[in-house]
């Protein structure tokens, strides 16, 4: 929806009483300025409905594209809008950027009106959420703990090759992906695959896990209009913040990690055609990508628990002519060679974070699906927080799947920045060769995560799972007990 007709417009003019401008004010503290502003107005009203608008000011990083969620307190109902994507849902109103209005950069505002009707109070809304981040009042930073948590998962950071905790204790991650949040949404078919309740959160504890890696689309974070409304924005945000609490209250790590993004690839080794983030691209995309990091980190840069894993598995080498030219679209992103789109590089990905002030753990995986880490300390992106791990894939079907190939690839990376496995699996229903991917992490104290807790066919997923009480497959079954022998 975008203008109102001409006839509607008549109409308010003609009936409408005007109403003083109603904003809702800007509340901060310790005159600190709050990440964005939002000014609301009910310019005029009648018997049955109003006209009114928002004004959004974005105080953070530039953003390409925005959407600013409040709820109706009145029982008010949205009838058009102009200048963004309106939609409610329930007494949540969303509006999202259109093409030509999207980029909003650091101070700069943007606003939108629309119609609505009303009936017993035309309440203003007290609460805006621009890309999933509290508008109107400032947030302050959250001091930094003096030692471990007793309850719940440690602050990570880095120390030499070592990830340490508050009290420069040793930690490794250890533990699964819970897949679902990258393609769910996309497909129209909810948010999560399978329960996310409090139970289901418990039996991946009750594995002796200690860290949860949770999959992400951008599209469906930033609340585009090609998502379902339901899905997307808002109601996407809540739910994935929702899964990280839970995955905290059981005292493991929660990482959020991006899987899905917008770009249009199809060129060798192509998951899809589609230019939407329905499938694996080999790079992420310059048009949303920093946008998605910097709301992610925004969100989550008050809890310094949580860890953030740039992009799934890059796999530029599919598309460039040499090696070279791949790493250094890695890192550098902008025109690669063989894709079509403009590339955020892994330095772009990093100083989206950081720009927020976030100081979270990062992980960046490196090419060839993040199965090939041999020249990412060479290209490895500048880190001004100095917080940055290397993440690691192996299945048993891929090019670096044996131990000559980490002893000459991998633990020249582990030697220098600590080493995370994010995926480790095989598509044989059995657990022969993670035994020795976990082996050769364990005697370097290096971490890992099983792929995938979800009930799929444990040859085409692979799946650790076959119902969400943590019941193991024949493969998980050999994750399971590892982790319980470990930490039990």
């Amino acid at each position: 929806m975008r203008h109102p007709p001409r006839s509607v417009l008549a109409a308010v003019a003609g009936a409408a009483a005007l109403l003083g401008s109603v904003t809702v004010p800007v509340v901060t503290a310790s005159g600190a300025a709050p990440a964005c502003s939002v000014e609301y107005s009910a310019t005029s009203q009648w018997d049955s409905g109003f006209q009114g608008a928002v004004r959004i000011t974005n105080n953070t990083a530039a953003m390409s594209s925005w959407s600013l969620a409040f709820d109706f307190a009145g029982g008010q109902e949205l009838t058009q809008g102009w200048n963004a994507k309106w939609s409610q849902s329930g007494t949540t109103v969303t509006a999202a950027s259109e093409s030509y209005n999207g980029s909003l950069a650091t101070g700069a505002s943007v606003s939108a009106g629309f119609i609505a009707s009303w009936s017993g109070s035309n309440a203003v809304p007290t609460s805006f959420k621009l890309n999933g981040t509290s508008c109107n009042t400032a947030v302050e930073p959250t001091p930094a703990p003096t030692g471990p948590a007793e309850d719940g998962p440690p602050v990570l950071h880095v120390s030499g090759n070592k990830l340490v905790d508050a009290g420069g204790a040793t930690r490794r991650l250890l533990g699964v992906n819970r897949s679902g949040g990258e393609f769910m949404c996309v497909q129209g078919r909810g948010i999560f695959d399978g329960p996310v309740d409090d139970a289901s959160v418990k039996a991946i504890a009750d594995w002796k896990a200690n860290t949860v890696r949770i999959p992400l689309n951008e599209e469906c974070w930033l609340g585009l209009s090609t998502i379902e409304p339901a899905y997307a924005g808002t109601n996407y945000i809540n739910a994935v913040k929702d899964l990280v609490a839970k995955v905290k209250a059981h005292g493991m790590t929660p990482v959020v990690e991006l899987h899905w993004t917008y770009g249009q690839y199809t060129g060798n080794s192509a998951g899809c055609s589609d230019v939407h983030a329905s499938c694996q691209k080999p790079m992420p995309d310059m048009r949303y990508t920093p946008s998605f990091w910097a709301s992610v980190a925004n969100t989550f840069k008050n809890d310094r628990t949580v860890v953030f894993d740039l992009f799934n598995e890059p796999y530029p080498d599919r598309a460039t002519s040499t090696t070279t030219q791949a790493w250094q679209c890695w890192r550098d992103g902008g025109s690669c060679p063989g894709i079509g789109y403009e590339v955020a590089g892994m330095q772009d990905l990093v100083d989206s974070v950081r720009g927020t002030g976030a100081t979270n753990l990062i992980l960046a995986g490196g090419i060839a699906y993040s199965n090939d880490l041999s020249q990412w300390l060479t290209y490895k992106p500048a880190d001004p927080a100095g917080n940055l791990a290397a993440a690691w894939h192996v299945y048993n079907f891929n090019t670096c799947a044996n131990e000559s190939c980490w002893n000459s690839t991998l633990a020249p990376v582990a030697a220098q920045v600590p080493l995370v496995a994010g995926e480790i699996g095989e598509n044989t229903c059995a657990h022969g060769f993670i035994d020795q991917v976990m082996k050769w992490f364990d005697d370097r104290g290096l971490s890992y995560l099983g792929w995938t807790w979800n009930t799929w066919d444990c040859s085409s997923g692979p799946s650790l799972i076959s119902s969400y009480d943590g019941t193991p497959t024949a493969f998980g079954t050999g994750l399971r007990d590892h982790l319980r022998a470990l930490n039990g």
